[in-house]
């Protein structure tokens, strides 16, 4: 029986243990040069399409970029959202106070670096700039750095979480 025993343990063991390695090895298969280009290219094309200031609808361009419901963190300004209706709100607000008194403004991406952590999991790191006229007319530039957490959702890239940094506003540099 004891003998019995330890051949069938034995046997148990082997098969958990080559059930996990084959486990393991499709989880952390490496993904290739290719397969990271295409997900940092999908991301990039995504983030500069919503940011496209020229389109109508800026407020839901921007929230495209998020997912529909759930936990979404977000620290800007000294402050943090942990929810899509707060994060909603708060776009809203940036665009009623601010964006809505830009003229001719253009979103311009003066670094955009991703990192491809898996099929489903990329971080963004970007600076960037606003160079608009406020409505007495004079040169404005508003900026900052912006690092974004994006996760593959329903076959859909959203951003999950993010902290964006302001830069100093200037009143020339166009």
């Amino acid at each position: 029986m004891t003998r019995v025993f330890r051949i069938l343990s034995s046997a148990a063991m082997t098969a958990v243990l080559a059930a996990g390695s084959a486990c393991a090895k499709s989880e952390t298969a490496a993904l290739s040069n290719a397969e990271r280009t295409a997900i940092a290219d999908t991301l990039k094309a995504m983030v500069t399409s919503a940011y496209d200031l020229s389109k109508p609808d800026v407020v839901q361009n921007l929230l495209s970029l998020y997912p529909d419901s759930g936990r979404v963190i977000s620290a800007s300004g000294g402050t943090m959202t942990t929810t899509r209706p707060q994060l909603e709100e708060a776009i809203k607000t940036f665009w009623k106070y601010v964006g809505s008194n830009m003229k001719q403004p253009k979103w311009e991406w003066t670094a955009m670096e991703v990192d491809v952590l898996s099929r489903d999991a990329a971080v963004m790191t970007s600076t960037y700039r606003v160079p608009h006229t406020t409505p007495s007319g004079m040169r404005h530039v508003i900026g900052g750095a912006w690092t974004a957490v994006f996760a593959k959702r329903g076959g859909r890239w959203v951003i999950v979480q993010e902290h964006l940094s302001d830069a100093p506003p200037t009143m020339d540099g166009m």
